[in-house]
Parts: structure tokens; C-alpha cells; sequence
């Protein structure tokens, strides 16, 4: 019967079942060896005692060398199985999870810190590893062993078995009652792990924020002040830990005591033979380690039993947003239209009543003030968030209808924070695109207008981008974004806010070259820039979640409104830069 702690483990157990049918085996054939060594030990007793010569000294030696090499083979065996299969298990985990956070919604990513999702799926890892191989290994040697030698011990002297297995019931409340706290503080220890890891990620991504802000010291103090919790959560573990095998020596000290102080009254009374007294003694020895191991295999089980736990509640999150039952793999136009939009995000409404259609083909910028919901509104698109039924379309049907994988690979987004792999320029340009040809890589730079600064690197497209694109500008990560999007050959171009991080320089160019790129495809522009969007086909006018303002760029100006203050106030700046 598998614990309900480890259930989760039951596919993966399942799936190496013969493994351990092996491992099963060997260990059967293991400690049947080593519980064969003291019968051969005391029969040596036994026989040695009435007189020594050459030939019992070389077959008692012989059978002792036979034992420990048949021991010592499937010894082997059993752990390069057993822990082989924790290996391969761990393989199979760590893949599992990666492939199921790939799957999680956005949402999800904002709820977790990186440094808990890392240390869940490194450190939590390992214990669940530890919980498969040794654990499983040491325990079924326990079981095997004690068994084996339980049966000798009873045909030796019942009485004598009675009194070595007196303290077994104590041990038992010994063991429940330890492990219930190991599981307790390990439990904290790890949740201490994950804010450390949390911490340490956080600070190292922004390293440029923290020096800015001259807060090194203020990170200093704070990270040592986390890891001296977590120094103190573990120095408990580790005093209890202490308790644990201590406590189990004492308890099979005095069960040996007992043995050796009735069983020698029996060999001097003469109702037990030197010989069996010998091996049953061998034996009390032999179940010691075994006893002591159990403590270790209870630290381990409950440190894994956690562990999995804090996997299991990644493995058991679903993502909010996928792909119907029903969608199917269509192909895409490009005409969006938002109908009688409302949208809440955490209990906030963001978009309330909104009425929008973009003809296929077209360019339609979107502007407003901050918070305004401009991002959530494109974010509708891809199903980074999911509306309502009904309230998005695509080419006059529900967004729904279109399978997650055929509507994304039909859009190009350039969202608002860039990110970049930490990896070459070229992959990052190429990412999605499976074989893409340099031509095709060096175009799409060409019309986000970063050839030219690539062209400059020492090492080209082969240049490292280091961690978050951090070595590059923030235009450069910026124009490196969209090509990205637009190698690709997206039906939908969406670029929010894409352009903020280059000069008008730079961005007349970038526009220029993207005239010829969005044509045939649905284009949608962001941006607080009046620059960046007068020349869409329409133009609409965000403001606390509705659409308060549409049209071209003259017939906007012409009305005097949120958008003709913003043109003036842009006009005004841009004189005065020139003075």
C-alpha cells in the first residue's frame, strides 16, 4: 500500500516497476547472505570449541568469503538499480514540471516568485530524489533484514527474541514522534529556502536598480538577516536530528545489555549452546545499524514527503487560459472586433462597454493616459488574459473557436517590458521561427533598423545579449523585440508601446520601414507618441476603460479633445527643445 504522501510518485513508480522488481530482488538475495554470516559464524563457534584444525578453519573461511562476496555483488546491484531508478525519476520530474510551468497562464507567474518556483524545483527536487533511492533502498533493507533475522532469532531461543524486541514499541513512539517534528521544520526550512532564493533572484536582476538607489548595505543587511533564520530553522532540525540516533542507541544499548546478561546465564547453565549464543548475539549487532539507519530513512522520508508536497502544488495547478474543446487550427485574417468589452482584473474594472472594430489589413493606433487599459485591451488578443465569450472576435468568430497554438503563432507582440534570452542576438531574433535563414533574420533586423548597431558587435548576430538583454541599450533591446515579432510574418502586429526606449530619429526610420512591412497584415500601435501613431488608418482614444474618442488623425484634432490637447502639448515640448 503506497503512503497518501506519495501518491503523486504512483506514475513514476509504475513506470520503472520492473526496476524495482530487480532491485526487490537483489536485496532479498542480499540480506539473505548477510543473515546467513552469523549461523556460519556461531556454527564455527560451536564446532571450534570442541577443537581447531586446518580443515574446519578453511571450510568455515570459505563459506564466510562466499556470504561476504554474494553480499557484497547484490549489494552493488541493489544500489546501482535502486538509486539509478531515483535518478531517472528525478530526469522524469524535472522534465514533468518544467513542461506543466510552461503550460501555467500569466497569471501564474505573477502570483509566484521566481526564486520559490527555482528553489521548488531544485532543492525540493533533490529531497524528493533522496525519498525514491535511498530511502526506498534502506528501508526495504531494514525490512528484509529484520525479518530474515527474526526468524533465526525465534528458532534460537524465543525467550531471548522476547526480551532484544522489548524496546521496539518504545522506538516506534520515538520514531512517529520525531518524524512528525522533522516534517514541521523541514516544511519551514524549505519555505525559508524559497524567500532566500526569491531574494537572491530579485537582487541579482536588479542589480542596476539597487546600486542607483545606493541600497547595497540595506540588501547586505537584509539577505544576512533571511539567511540567519534560515541558519536557525536548520540548526533545529539538526538538534533534533541529533535526539533521533542517540536515542535509538541508548534504546538497542539496553535491549543487547539485557541479551547478553540473560542469554550468558543460559550458556552457564547449559540450556543454550556457545554457538547459537554467538550468532544470535552477531545477529543484535547486525539489526543495529538497520534500526539506526531507520531514524535516517525517517528524516529522509519526511524531508521528501514536504518536498513533494511544495511540488505537488505546482504539479496541481491548472493554467486559466487554454485551448477549447472545441477550437480547431484556423486560419487567421487578422479582423479583431471587441464587442460590448467588459473586463476586471483582480475585482477592478478596467474596461467597461467597449466597442471596437479593426478591419483586416488595417493600422489602428491606440493612446491615453496612463492606466487607461490600453494594455489589457491587446492583451484580449493573444489570450494573455481571457474576456468573456463572445466579447473578442476574430474574422467575425469567437476568439475561442481558434486553438491557443494557431491564433499565437498568427500574432507579433512587442509588449511593454522587453525581454531577452541570454543568448545570442541571433536566436533571440529567430525565436519561434524554426530554421530560420540568416537572410530571413537579417531582414527583419534591417526593418526594426538594429542591423546596422549588430553589424557594428565584434561577434555580429553571435553577439551574447547576457541575462534580460543587459548588455544592449534599452532601443536596441527594444528594435531587437520587433524583429523578433516580425520574422515571424505575424497576420497581427501588435506593438505596445514599442518605440518609447528610441529617439525620433530612430523611430521615423523604424516607422518608415514597418509602412512596407504592415502591409496586407492588421497592425495595432500603442504609444503616449502623436508622432508614432498619425499616420494609422484610425486612431482611438482610451480613457478610464472606454473608448472616448475615434478616427483619423485630422477629424481627431478637429474635435478638440483628449487627443488634440495631447498633439498641442507635444507641438509645445517639442519647441521648446529647440530653444
Amino acid at each position: 500500500m503506497i503512503p497518501k504522501s506519495m501518491r503523486p510518485l504512483l506514475p513514476y513508480l509504475k513506470r520503472y516497476r520492473w526496476g524495482f522488481v530487480a532491485g526487490a530482488l537483489c536485496i532479498l538475495l542480499s540480506n539473505g547472505a548477510q543473515a546467513g554470516l552469523p549461523r556460519v559464524i556461531g556454527n564455527a563457534a560451536q564446532s571450534l570449541s570442541s577443537g581447531v584444525t586446518r580443515h574446519k578453519l578453511f571450510i568455515f573461511t570459505l563459506q564466510v568469503l562466499a556470504l561476504a562476496v554474494i553480499r557484497g555483488i547484490f549489494l552493488f546491484l541493489t544500489r546501482w538499480i535502486v538509486i539509478g531508478i531515483s535518478r531517472d525519476v528525478e530526469f522524469d520530474l524535472r522534465n514533468d514540471l518544467f513542461a506543466h510551468l510552461e503550460t501555467l497562464s500569466y497569471s501564474y507567474y505573477q502570483r509566484m516568485r521566481t526564486g520559490d518556483i527555482m528553489a521548488r524545483v531544485t532543492n525540493d527536487l533533490n529531497a524528493v530524489r533522496m525519498l525514491m533511492g535511498p530511502a526506498i533502498m534502506y528501508s526495504a533493507n531494514t525490512l528484509v533484514f529484520t525479518a530474515a533475522a527474526l526468524w533465526f532469532m525465534v528458532r534460537t531461543s524465543p525467550k531471548l527474541t522476547i526480551y532484544a524486541f522489548l524496546p521496539l514499541p518504545v522506538v516506534s513512539v520515538v520514531i512517529q514522534y520525531f518524524g512528525r517534528r522533522i516534517h514541521e521544520r523541514f516544511e519551514r526550512i524549505q519555505a525559508m529556502f524559497s524567500d532566500i532564493s526569491a531574494r537572491a533572484q530579485e537582487n541579482f536582476s536588479g542589480a542596476r536598480v539597487i546600486r542607483a538607489y545606493v541600497q547595497e548595505e540595506a540588501e547586505i543587511a537584509s539577505f544576512e538577516a533571511a539567511n540567519q533564520e534560515y541558519v536557525a530553522r536548520s540548526l533545529k532540525l539538526v538538534r533534533l536530528m541529533g535526539m533521533l540516533w542517540p536515542t535509538l542507541e541508548l534504546m538497542l544499548g539496553l535491549a543487547l545489555v539485557l541479551v547478553l546478561w540473560i542469554g550468558g546465564r543460559e550458556v552457564l547453565a547449559g540450556r543454550m549452546q556457545i554457538g547459537a549464543f554467538t550468532a544470535f548475539n552477531i545477529y543484535m549487532m547486525q539489526l543495529t545499524f538497520p534500526i539506526i539507519a531507520l531514524g535516517w530513512v525517517v528524516n529522509i522520508f519526511q524531508r521528501g514527503t514536504a518536498s513533494l508536497v511544495r511540488l505537488n502544488e505546482i504539479l496541481h495547478e491548472r493554467p486559466e487560459i487554454k485551448s477549447e474543446a472545441e477550437s480547431k487550427d484556423l486560419p487567421v485574417q487578422g479582423e479583431i472586433e471587441f464587442r460590448g468589452l467588459n473586463f476586471e482584473y483582480a475585482g477592478k474594472p478596467v474596461l467597461r462597454d467597449l466597442n471596437l472594430r479593426i478591419p483586416a489589413g488595417s493600422s489602428m493606433a491606440i493612446v491615453g493616459p496612463t492606466g487607461s487599459g490600453k494594455t489589457t485591451l491587446v492583451n484580449l488578443i493573444p489570450r494573455i488574459y481571457d474576456a468573456a465569450p463572445g466579447m473578442v472576435l476574430l474574422d467575425g468568430r469567437p476568439i475561442r473557436d481558434f486553438s491557443l497554438e494557431s491564433l499565437r503563432k498568427n500574432i507579433g507582440f512587442v509588449p511593454q517590458e522587453t525581454f531577452l534570452f541570454s543568448d545570442r542576438i541571433r536566436e533571440n531574433i529567430a525565436l519561434g521561427v524554426e530554421s530560420a535563414t540568416d537572410q530571413a533574420i537579417h531582414d527583419a533586423a534591417e526593418v526594426a533598423n538594429i542591423a546596422t548597431d549588430i553589424e557594428g558587435f565584434p561577434d555580429r548576430y553571435q553577439t551574447m545579449v547576457g541575462e534580460r538583454g543587459i548588455t544592449l541599450s534599452g532601443g536596441q533591446k527594444q528594435r531587437t523585440a520587433i524583429a523578433r515579432a516580425l520574422i515571424r510574418n505575424p497576420r497581427i502586429l501588435i506593438l505596445d508601446d514599442a518605440l518609447s526606449s528610441v529617439d525620433t530619429h530612430t523611430e521615423d526610420k523604424i516607422l518608415n520601414h514597418l509602412r512596407e512591412a504592415m502591409q496586407g497584415r492588421t497592425t495595432i500601435f500603442i504609444s503616449h507618441r502623436v508622432s508614432t501613431v498619425r499616420n494609422a488608418d484610425r486612431i482611438a482614444v482610451l480613457h478610464e476603460g472606454r473608448i472616448v474618442e475615434s478616427g483619423t488623425h485630422d477629424e481627431l484634432l478637429s474635435l478638440n479633445g483628449y487627443y488634440s490637447d495631447l498633439y498641442n502639448k507635444q507641438l509645445l515640448e517639442e519647441e521648446l527643445a529647440e530653444v
